[in-house]
């Protein structure tokens, strides 16, 4: 499938920077090189950027909370889950993509540095995630932070849009302020057995092989014990567990091994009578949300996104 001229420039400096693949990496090395190559993105200024710790199952979670005006509040505001295979990415990987959508959305931006495998395989990301979006939903501890806890969102991209997606279900009849989910190309089932992850299995950033590397570090060698639980795969979940969820945005990229599984996802949404929009990028890849300073359609996504954000909780 065709690129855009700027993303054949992204793909080709990425591949003039040589070095094995990722899947004959350790986990440690994986995590510094996504670190180096997000380093170089913009990072706008916020009114307020905080880290700050809140209790999780085994310990405390780090959150970078991103306060975007000088509104006194309370404020709308969206908990993100960062992307990364289950096994990288932190919130210096997603600080760029984090300011943006507070600066784009006017809304507070609560980022989870959730437990990695193969460290702390599945369910650990799932507890934190889940323990966030509860301890930021709870009246006393919204307020301290300036935060509604009737408009709340919760989005993330890849494996977090994975884990937001989870949350969504999880948490449909606990959290009454939940009220829009972000998804950005998620990765929704653990099966990987769609078209597009063969079509785009190789050449386009995200491979194939490198989507099964995630997936042993996540789940281990017994992963097919685990792959229709939607707790690992939303997709799978059961209408009944689907209606009622938060309206949805998901956004797919055409290039992306994981687009038909999120598109899916969006359509088992409308199935069951969610207000859920999918949105395709012609001629994009995996990770472009966060290339919006080299890729126009990034910088479009990130829009898209925000506009969305704003009028979930308008």
């Amino acid at each position: 499938m065709p690129v855009t001229p700027e993303v054949r420039t992204v793909l080709d400096a990425i591949a003039a920077i040589g070095g094995p693949p990722p899947e004959e990496l350790t986990p440690e090395e994986v995590r510094q090189a996504y670190r180096m190559l997000s380093a170089a993105e913009s990072r706008p200024e916020m009114e307020e950027v905080a880290d700050r710790a809140i209790p999780g199952p085994a310990g405390d979670i780090p959150v970078r909370v991103y306060v975007p005006t000088d509104d006194p509040g309370p404020r709308p505001a969206l908990v993100y889950l960062h992307g990364g295979g289950w096994v990288i990415g932190d919130l210096e990987t997603h600080d760029g993509v984090a300011r943006k959508l507070a600066t784009a959305s006017e809304v507070t931006v609560v980022s989870v540095d959730y437990r990695l495998a193969p460290e702390h395989p599945f369910p650990a990301a799932v507890d934190d995630a889940l323990a966030a979006v509860r301890w930021v939903a709870e009246s006393a501890n919204a307020a301290s932070w300036g935060i509604d806890p009737a408009r709340l969102m919760v989005g993330g991209d890849s494996a977090g849009g994975n884990l937001a997606a989870v949350a969504a279900q999880q948490l449909r009849d606990e959290v009454s302020g939940l009220r829009f989910q972000l998804l950005v190309y998620p990765a929704v089932d653990m099966a990987m057995a769609h078209p597009s992850v063969e079509e785009n299995g190789d050449g386009y950033f995200l491979t194939k092989a490198e989507m099964h590397w995630f997936r042993h570090h996540y789940l281990g060698d017994d992963w097919e014990a685990w792959v229709a639980d939607p707790r690992v795969s939303p997709l799978v979940a059961a209408d009944e567990a689907l209606r009622g969820v938060a309206p949805a945005l998901v956004i797919t990229a055409e290039c992306d091994p994981l687009r038909d599984e999120g598109e899916a996802y969006a359509a088992r949404l409308q199935g069951v009578g969610v207000e859920a929009k999918a949105s395709r990028y012609d001629g994009m890849i995996h990770g472009f949300f966060a290339m919006g300073d080299v890729v126009p359609d990034g910088k479009g996504a990130i829009e898209e996104a925000a506009e969305a954000l704003r009028t979930a909780v308008a």
